[in-house]
């Protein structure tokens, strides 16, 4: 499977069917489940940091992104990015 690439920039569909341009700012692999974090391109060209939306995907079998079901599974994500992005800076 091809991972995914910090800065690759991809569209994602709401459940509006709205496409939407993601960018990846972080990839993480938690239990054999590739997720990324990514935000919408377009805040990131506007926004300061504090404003910017972060939000997790899951990478499926076929290489699709899903969104994370469970609180659980989002809570476990989240503290495993937070810790990747705290030995960032």
């Amino acid at each position: 499977m091809e991972k995914v690439q910090v800065g690759e920039i991809f569209t994602i569909t709401d459940e509006n069917n709205e496409e939407l341009e993601v960018e990846v700012l972080a990839g993480i692999n938690i239990d054999g489940i590739e997720y990324v974090a990514v935000s919408f391109v377009e805040d990131l060209q506007e926004e300061t940091e504090e404003d910017i939306d972060v939000f997790f995907l899951k990478l499926d079998e076929d290489g699709d992104f899903s969104a994370i079901d469970s609180d659980e599974e989002f809570e476990k994500v989240s503290s495993a990015f937070d810790e990747i992005m705290e030995e960032e800076e």
